[in-house]
């Protein structure tokens, strides 16, 4: 699919991997919905792109929020093309503390986030997907989701987070098939340490740390090479069903 003169719904896209898939897919000619809690760095980056951008405040784990983004997708640009999940947050505790267990309620929050917003998202979009015109290969939309290396290599801390990714990594085969039928494609795409606002509070000597165990390039990753692969995959109509680590090969350690 060209993203040309389509539409993307772009969740998270105020920040960090959302805002860069939010730039490149203007930047190549779609239009786009910015997805997110921050309204101020959403609007702010919407406003960047009067004639292309428009932001819709929501919270992912309320289904009425995330019904009423792709409303506003379809109300404002007449269809929604692609989807990209970008949306989530990370959370670090360990299973059995010194002075109490995990807290169950911030485990339930960490997957609420990340792996049912997520598919909430994705089956309300998909279903105004279903009612675009094929194109020549008889595709209608496409879809993107954001796992995390924690999928494969959860450190330790990790559970929930790790538990959240697993799900989505889980669940891309299964949707493919749901959705062959009508046409829409989806891949997850899991990076690896990447220098976004989520690292951007961390300790010089950490991140260099985390740049240095990345076998090659010994860097953080960009956000825009996030977004390259996003771009890949809209364009590619033969990649669908896959989990795409975006990692520079490292394997995470325990901690």
């Amino acid at each position: 699919m060209d993203p040309n003169g389509k539409c993307a719904l772009v969740t998270g896209g105020a920040s960090g991997l959302g805002e860069a898939t939010v730039r490149r897919l203007i930047d190549h000619g779609a239009k786009a919905v910015i997805v997110d809690l921050n309204e101020e760095n959403g609007q702010a980056l919407a406003d960047e792109y009067p004639e292309a951008a428009a932001f819709a405040q929501c919270n992912v784990t309320v289904a009425e929020e995330v019904e009423g983004a792709v409303e506003s997708a379809v109300s404002r640009f007449g269809r929604i093309d692609i989807l990209i999940n970008c949306a989530g947050m990370g959370a670090a505790e360990r299973t059995v503390g010194r002075e109490s267990p995990h807290d169950l309620k911030r485990f339930k929050n960490t997957v609420a986030v990340n792996l049912f917003g997520t598919f909430d998202m994705i089956r309300q979009a998909a279903f105004r997907m279903a009612k675009n015109e094929p194109d020549e290969d008889g595709g209608r939309g496409v879809i993107v989701m954001t796992g995390s290396v924690a999928a494969f290599d959860g450190q330790i801390g990790q559970a929930s987070y790790a538990a959240a990714k697993a799900g989505l990594v889980g669940m891309t085969l299964p949707i493919a098939r749901d959705l062959s039928s009508l046409g829409i494609r989806i891949c997850t795409i899991c990076p690896g340490v990447f220098d976004t606002p989520l690292l951007a509070f961390v300790r010089e000597d950490i991140r260099e740390r985390l740049a240095q165990a990345v076998p090659f390039p010994k860097r953080l990753g960009r956000p825009d090479e996030f977004a390259q692969l996003v771009d890949q995959i809209i364009r590619n109509p033969y990649l669908n069903g896959e989990v795409i680590r975006l990692d520079g090969a490292i394997r995470m350690t325990p901690k």
